[in-house]
C-alpha cells in the first residue's frame, strides 16, 4: 500500500497535482478560488494591516513627455513610505501597492525602494504591456490570470487611492472605486486623490456629469486633486489621521442584508 498522499504509479495523479486537469475550463472554480486564498495567506504571514494604493499608466516613461510624473510618483511613494515606517504599530500600515508593471507601477515600487520599505505589486500577464518591475519587494510580488481577482486585492486592502495619468485601465479601477463609495458598498471609506489637476479635469468632465444629472453635487466630494508631492501627503495623512484599526478588514457586506439583519 503507497503512504498517504503518494501518488499510485498505475492510477491516475491526485487531482490538485493534475496540471492538465488544472489548466482546463473545468477547472476555472479552482483557479480563481486559488487567486484568493494564496495572496490572503501571503498577506497575513508578512503581517500586511492595509495599503496606500496608486494607479497610473504602464506607458509613462521617466525620460517621455510626461516623464515629471513618473518622478513625483516615486517621490510621493518615498514620503509614504517613510511616513508609514514612522508609526508606532506592530501591523505594516500603509504600505504602497501598484499594479506591479512598468511607468508609474514602476515609479511607485523604486520609491518605496528609495525610502528603504516594503512594496507590493499585483501583477497581470498583458501581451505587450505588463512586465513585472524589479522595485516590488520579492515576497509580496504577485501574478494574477484573472483581472477581478487582482482588482479585488487593490480594494480589499485600500485605505487610500492615488490615481496618476492614465489610460482605460486606470479608468476603470478609479470608477469602479468611485462606484463603490457612491453607492456605499465599502465598510470605510478610502480617499481618492487625483495626481495633476490639469490632467484630469481635461479628460473627466466631473462638472457635466452633475449637469446633466449623472452623479450628485455631493459626489464631487469623493476625490481631491493634487499636483505636487507634499500636497498629496498632506492630503493622505489628513484623511487617514483617525484611522485606528490594525487588522485585516473583512469583505464589504451588502449594506441592504446589514439593514435586513439588524
Amino acid at each position: 500500500m503507497n503512504p498517504p498522499g503518494t501518488k499510485n504509479p498505475s492510477g491516475p495523479p491526485l487531482a490538485y497535482k493534475d496540471e492538465k486537469f488544472l489548466e482546463s475550463e473545468d477547472a476555472r472554480p479552482v483557479r480563481i478560488l486559488a487567486e484568493y486564498l494564496e495572496p490572503l495567506a501571503r498577506f497575513r504571514h508578512a503581517n500586511i494591516c492595509d495599503t496606500v494604493v496608486f494607479f497610473g499608466s504602464a506607458r509613462v516613461a521617466e525620460d517621455g513627455p510626461l516623464g515629471r510624473y513618473y518622478a513625483e510618483a516615486r517621490e510621493l511613494a518615498r514620503l509614504v513610505t517613510t511616513w508609514s515606517k514612522s508609526l508606532a504599530s506592530h501591523a505594516h500600515r500603509y504600505i504602497v501597492c501598484s499594479g506591479g508593471g512598468g511607468g508609474i507601477m514602476e515609479a511607485v515600487n523604486r520609491g518605496a525602494s528609495d525610502a528603504g520599505g516594503r512594496s507590493i505589486g499585483l501583477n497581470i500577464g498583458l501581451p505587450h504591456e505588463q512586465q513585472r518591475n524589479p522595485y516590488v519587494t520579492r515576497e509580496l510580488s504577485f501574478e494574477f490570470r484573472y483581472f477581478f481577482m487582482r482588482k479585488l486585492w487593490f480594494a480589499h486592502l485600500a485605505r487610500a487611492l492615488v490615481v496618476f495619468p492614465g489610460g482605460f485601465g486606470t479608468l476603470d479601477e478609479l470608477t469602479e472605486i468611485l462606484t463603490l463609495q457612491q453607492t456605499h458598498k465599502l465598510e470605510r471609506r478610502i480617499p481618492v486623490v487625483l495626481y495633476g489637476a490639469s490632467y484630469w479635469k481635461e479628460i473627466l468632465n466631473f462638472d457635466a456629469l452633475v449637469r446633466h444629472g449623472m452623479i450628485s453635487r455631493e459626489d464631487l466630494g469623493l476625490f481631491q486633486y493634487a499636483d505636487d508631492p507634499p500636497t498629496a501627503l498632506g492630503l493622505l495623512q489628513a484623511a487617514l489621521a483617525a484611522e485606528s484599526e490594525e487588522v485585516i478588514p473583512a469583505f464589504a457586506r451588502s449594506r441592504t442584508a446589514s439593514r435586513r439583519r439588524s
